[in-house]
């Protein structure tokens, strides 16, 4: 058994956070007066990703399940420490936990009274999930080209396709400020024509996060899985 399609993309979104910080570090290199390439803006995005130590926002999450026409969504907290670390705290009544402590990653699911538990190099992203670790470019993982044709306001939108394809996920949407090169929102597209979506507000970057914040013990009578 694996975590389910909606947690396994919070992981992607999780090393895609990393990999573009939302909060100012220091000014990126100024683009060329001629308009960006896509692989121009990613080298911005890596500036802030390089300088980043952690990193913490507040999420809203929206995904639409393209079978069923139907759409959930969530919101709650996240913090990042490098290498590896990472905490996605889901706001009830849905109350998931994703949890890394560099090592081990564990997706807890309280409606199912189920925790999957793996290493962090099994896991489905290993591509996006190095930026996770603190290593890794946002040009050596993906395919990047920048969608002139999509509007977002005061900025960008970069579509970044995986060099080496994966079930998982077939397409990654980067929404880019093109002032400081953060980004506001990360959009995941699988074959099936399923959308994760994450916006990030009030972010905090470089800001200590406490040690418990990535340790988690789920309940008594958790059941735990381990793919």
């Amino acid at each position: 058994m694996r975590p389910p399609p909606i947690l396994l993309t919070t992981l992607l979104a999780s090393a895609l956070t990393m990999a573009s910080p939302l909060g100012t570090v220091q000014a990126a290199p100024p683009l060329a007066s001629a308009g960006p390439t896509a692989d121009q803006i990613a080298v911005r995005v890596q500036a802030f990703y390089d300088q980043t130590r952690t990193f913490q926002a507040d999420f809203k999450q929206e995904y639409y399940i393209k079978l069923h026409d139907k759409r959930t969504t969530s919101e709650g907290h996240v913090a990042f420490e490098k290498p590896g670390k990472m905490s996605w705290k889901y706001a009830q009544p849905n109350g998931n936990r994703v949890v890394s402590d560099g090592q081990l990653l564990k997706v807890f699911e309280p409606s199912n009274q189920q925790m999957f538990v793996q290493p962090v190099n099994k896991s489905q992203y290993p591509a996006a999930l190095s930026f996770l670790m603190g290593e890794g470019q946002l040009t050596n993982s993906f395919a990047l080209r920048l969608l002139d044709t999509m509007k977002f306001e005061g900025g960008w939108v970069l579509e970044g396709t995986p060099k080496d394809p994966t079930p998982a996920y077939q397409k990654v949407l980067l929404y880019v400020d093109s002032a400081t090169a953060q980004v506001r929102r990360v959009l995941i597209l699988d074959v099936q024509g399923n959308r994760n979506r994450f916006d990030f507000e009030n972010p905090l970057v470089n800001t200590p996060v406490p040690a418990s914040e990535f340790t988690f013990s789920p309940p008594t009578g958790t059941q735990i899985v381990k793919p």
